[in-house]
């Protein structure tokens, strides 16, 4: 069974970084495209960043180019993020799914439990 284990969140000022970690286990014949989603309180879902295990495939929201990087080493995808601001606050989720696509269609997709990120000024 596949299960995504998120940690690495916390609270920091904005301008600063954190750096989350999701562990990925089960998945040997399971999903192949693994990333991150966040939820902000009273808001939508929404994807912010995606690849490939293994690699390529790489996707990210219009407004974390150069901010936030994403990577992965077959078991694990990270999200790095730097020059954090007050609307990068909410609770990120690790989401895994078969492709790219059922990923942003959240088809077939698994989760995890989430880990808060709160930017304060």
């Amino acid at each position: 069974q596949v299960q995504l284990v998120e940690s690495g969140g916390g609270s920091v000022q904005a301008g600063g970084s954190l750096n989350l970690s999701c562990l990925i286990s089960g998945h040997t014949y399971g999903p192949n495209y693994v990333g991150w989603f966040r939820q902000a309180p009273g808001k939508e879902r929404e994807a912010v960043a995606g690849v490939y295990i293994g690699g390529g495939g790489t996707y990210y929201r219009d407004h974390v180019p150069g901010r936030f990087k994403i990577s992965q080493d077959g078991t694990t995808v990270y999200l790095q993020m730097s020059s954090l601001k007050l609307e990068d606050t909410a609770t990120y989720y690790c989401a895994a799914a078969p492709t790219d696509r059922d990923w942003q269609r959240r088809v077939a997709t698994y989760w995890g439990r989430g880990t808060q990120v709160t930017v304060s000024s």
